[in-house]
């Protein structure tokens, strides 16, 4: 198997005004003759190290599955930086949908081989990092085509601001939720409910007529232990051949 290599990416942000660490992995057949889809994932590290979402995508591109990918990640500080950045109420969350889209995937489709068509492109996230996925995919639909959400974070504010979109039906939806998320310990030591919520949000899609959604209920809870397991068919069904 032909593996890609991920390298470490200086960026600054004026969105944000912070400096850090791109994680930026190219598979092992990469050219620029080729074109090549983008996936950007906050919580960047996680899928890396939690994941191991080189390794599937490599496998997965080897075997013919998927179509050629680069997979960019995003690095997050600490919990409270995730909040600011990932939830809508979040202060510093209107700037980090503005670097996704006006900083980041234009430095993307410079610096690589990319078909610069939001139909290529995809963001990815768990838990909080899926719900600004979303909302980012939402606010730029002519930016971002595709979404994978993994078990995410959903509130009244979730809600609200994707029944005050337009509809872009062309959005492709991967949405996944744990049947034992009725009552997740949240790093405040805060018990929720995500399931309720994200069947919530998948009758809003379906009630918006997006066309091309995937939803499905796993047999697990909030945890790396189903997300990692779930990376091959999301990205089969994203950006499948």
């Amino acid at each position: 198997m032909e593996k890609g290599s991920i390298q470490e990416i200086p960026f600054y942000s004026n969105a944000l005004d912070e400096h850090f660490e791109l994680l930026v992995y190219t598979p092992g057949n990469y050219t620029p003759l080729y074109k090549y889809n983008i996936l950007i994932a906050s919580d960047g590290k996680d899928y890396f190290q939690l994941g191991g979402i080189s390794r599937i995508a490599d496998e997965l591109m080897d075997n013919y599955e998927i179509e050629n990918l680069i997979i960019v990640g995003v690095p997050y500080k600490n919990a409270q930086d995730r909040k600011r950045k990932y939830i809508p109420t979040g202060d510093q969350h209107a700037a980090y949908l503005k670097f996704l889209a006006h900083e980041l995937v234009p430095f993307i489709d410079n610096e690589f081989s990319t078909t610069a068509l939001g139909a290529s492109r995809g963001l990815i996230g768990d838990s909080m990092a899926a719900a600004v996925s979303l909302l980012a995919a939402i606010k730029y639909p002519h930016t971002f085509g595709k979404v994978i959400l993994q078990s995410p974070y959903v509130d009244e504010w979730v809600l609200k601001a994707v029944e005050e979109a337009p509809t872009h039906n062309t959005l492709s939806i991967y949405h996944v939720i744990g049947k034992q998320e009725k009552e997740v310990v949240t790093l405040d030591k805060e018990v929720k409910d995500f399931l309720t919520p994200n069947r919530e949000l998948n009758k809003l899609l379906h009630s918006k007529n997006y066309l091309n959604i995937f939803y499905d209920e796993f047999d697990g809870n909030h945890t790396w232990k189903y997300w990692k397991p779930d990376l091959r068919r999301a990205l089969c069904k994203t950006f499948g051949i």
